[in-house]
């Protein structure tokens, strides 16, 4: 079974969107898994997209897709803590000139 790296693109590995567009992505999918989709897409018309052909390389994508969607959800938690501390500490300040 070969290896496919799985991480969220880099600035190394970033496909360009002229590549993006030579691949034919749909405009929704251009993100920071498509170096893996354009392969996986590839793979599916060749094997005329039979469910238990390129396994490893949809997998690869879809752990990539969740892992951004993991940073995702914790930048989310990170500017409601940040809201909610800017609220707290406006409220108390507010309270206190009075």
């Amino acid at each position: 079974m070969a290896h496919i790296d799985t991480t969220p693109a880099t600035d190394a590995n970033q496909m360009s969107q002229e590549d993006m567009a030579a691949a034919r992505l749909p405009i929704a999918y251009r993100d920071r898994c498509a170096h893996l989709l354009a392969p996986l897409n590839r793979c599916r018309f060749e094997n005329f997209y039979l469910p238990w052909k390129c396994m490893d390389e949809r997998h690869g994508y879809e752990k990539c897709q969740y892992e951004e969607f993991k940073k995702r959800v914790a930048k989310m938690e990170q500017l409601k803590g940040e809201a909610k501390l800017k609220a707290t500490a406006g409220g108390a300040a507010s309270a206190g000139a009075l």
